[in-house]
């Protein structure tokens, strides 16, 4: 056997776990969930294929088009927000400042905290009663007759609630946001400096153009992340009040196992997905005319 058949075959071997995870619990659920999107699936008796029957039920189904309106809402508005919360914490932590590390974990510590210990936990903040915003706020607006909403019981506050949680997280993204202003050359600014630029030119005319590789990675993963919002609503709120936080990745977990409606819970994840990839790949496209590499 030739040295780089043996290369070849060693390489095979030590990525042979990887290889086989991928296909076990990947792969095939993937092909799987295209196959029952089919069928008519309660998981506990033989699937019946029905055909496109899952999918026309898809189009006229009002529960989707609420649960598409409340994530598409979430998308909307927790994107940017996190992705300026993010590079906001980024830019006051690129600094060399005496107990930066600390300051810079302090700042990433939310992002790791178990999803549903950290829902929560929010649960007592948001409490009607005593919560920790609901307190605060009363003690801020109280000079002013401004009182706290009631942020879980009110339809109109329940969204902006979940979005706050997220908000919450707003640093997990601090890490690449700090490589990627470390990897933007310090010569630039010396050289605008000497020009007479001042720091929001420096920032709009340097720092965000050699950022926009950053950006355009941040903003494709939150879409991913955002569309997909589940555990937050799940448990903070279990979707209401009145549905105002049932979102499409809510309505799959309902389908698949609280009515038993696995087929068409796997229709609904298809449509997930399209849309993903449907706001990937514009985003993808569009990226030439405002992304910039080094």
């Amino acid at each position: 056997m030739s040295i780089r058949k043996m290369h070849v075959m060693y390489g095979l071997l030590f990525a042979a776990p990887w290889i086989m995870g991928f296909l076990l619990f990947t792969l095939y659920p993937l092909l799987q969930a295209v196959r029952y999107s089919f069928m008519d699936y309660n998981i506990l008796e033989t699937p019946k294929w029905t055909g496109l029957n899952n999918y026309r039920l898809l189009l006229n189904d009002p529960t989707v088009k609420i649960a598409l309106y409340n994530t598409f809402f979430h998308v909307i508005f927790t994107v940017p927000l996190t992705i300026i919360a993010g590079l906001g914490i980024a830019l006051l932590l690129n600094s060399d400042i005496r107990g930066i590390a600390v300051y810079r974990t302090m700042y990433y510590l939310p992002s790791i905290v178990p999803t549903v210990a950290a829902a929560v936990m929010f649960i007592y903040v948001f409490r009607p009663s005593n919560g920790l915003l609901t307190v605060a706020v009363n003690f801020i607006g109280k000079p002013f007759g401004i009182r706290s909403p009631v942020w879980l019981g009110d339809p109109a506050m329940a969204k902006p609630s979940v979005i706050l949680v997220q908000l919450w997280r707003a640093g997990g993204g601090l890490i690449i946001y700090l490589a990627g202003l470390k990897n933007i050359s310090r010569s630039y600014y010396e050289s605008a400096e000497l020009d007479g630029a001042g720091v929001f030119r420096k920032f709009f005319n340097i720092t965000i153009p050699l950022l926009t590789p950053t950006l355009l990675f941040q903003l494709i993963m939150g879409l991913i992340s955002a569309s997909q919002i589940f555990t937050d609503a799940f448990v903070i709120t279990a979707g209401g009040p009145n549905q105002m936080t049932y979102y499409l990745c809510f309505y799959i977990y309902d389908n698949a196992f609280k009515y038993w409606r696995m087929g068409y819970a796997c229709t609904v994840a298809w449509l997930l997905f399209a849309i993903v990839m449907v706001l990937t790949a514009i985003n993808m496209r569009l990226s030439s005319k405002w992304v910039h590499y080094n």
